[in-house]
């Protein structure tokens, strides 16, 4: 009907062109995968692990309560303790989407006497978190990540 019949090498190259289609793309997806996040939180999570539970202790005895909301193009943030507001220094704060790196900024914090300013332009609407490093007064590290929710 088609002129030439189907033999076995036609059969035998249908079945690796098709293979290696499906191999291509799931190396490329993989490679790409990789290169994006290569999963890397700590050098040494052993390590880290051994002092997860004396800096979680020392976190939670400072008792601070930390809030952020946006207001306009300003995300104030505040930090309070069981007697009222907290001057902590701001050791790293990023503001990003919680999903990709695209979007993250650093925003630059200054303490206008109730809380915590800083200009951080009009953010798309959703899902933001504010991933905060802060230092108490006698050396704590204080970590946390706030959740965000713009215009929903």
């Amino acid at each position: 009907m088609f002129g030439k019949p189907l033999t076995g090498y036609h059969v035998f190259a249908i079945f690796a062109a098709g293979f290696s289609v499906i191999i291509a793309v799931n190396l490329t997806l993989a490679f790409q995968a990789v290169g994006t996040f290569p999963g890397l939180e700590t050098k040494n999570s052993y390590v880290a692990s051994q002092k997860f539970d004396a800096d979680r202790d020392a976190q939670l005895a400072l008792g601070w309560t930390v809030a952020a909301e946006l207001q306009g193009s300003d995300l104030v943030l505040k930090v309070d303790d069981a007697i009222g507001p907290v001057v902590p220094e701001i050791v790293s704060a990023t503001l990003g989407r919680a999903t990709h790196v695209g979007d993250d900024q650093t925003p630059a914090f200054l303490h206008d006497g109730t809380a915590f300013v800083a200009p951080v332009g009009n953010l798309e609407r959703g899902n933001w978190n504010l991933r905060l490093v802060a230092r108490a007064a006698d050396g704590t590290l204080f970590r946390q990540r706030i959740v965000i929710w713009v215009g929903l």
